[in-house]
């Protein structure tokens, strides 16, 4: 049986949200996580000890 509704031709364009989960704050915080990843790894290359030694946590 076919349906005799029709499908809408315009998709509505809503504002991007100012905050919670939406691109810009998803693709900030990957950039953050990516720089502080790279960042433990070259305190640990650099100093020869890990980064909870490094900080005085063991």
């Amino acid at each position: 049986m076919v349906s005799s509704q029709s499908q809408p031709t315009v998709n509505p364009s809503l504002p991007e949200p100012k905050f919670g989960f939406n691109a810009y704050a998803e693709k900030l915080n990957g950039r953050a996580a990516m720089i502080g990843f790279v960042a433990t790894i070259a305190i640990e290359y650099f100093t020869g000890q890990g980064l909870l030694s490094w900080l005085g946590l063991i």
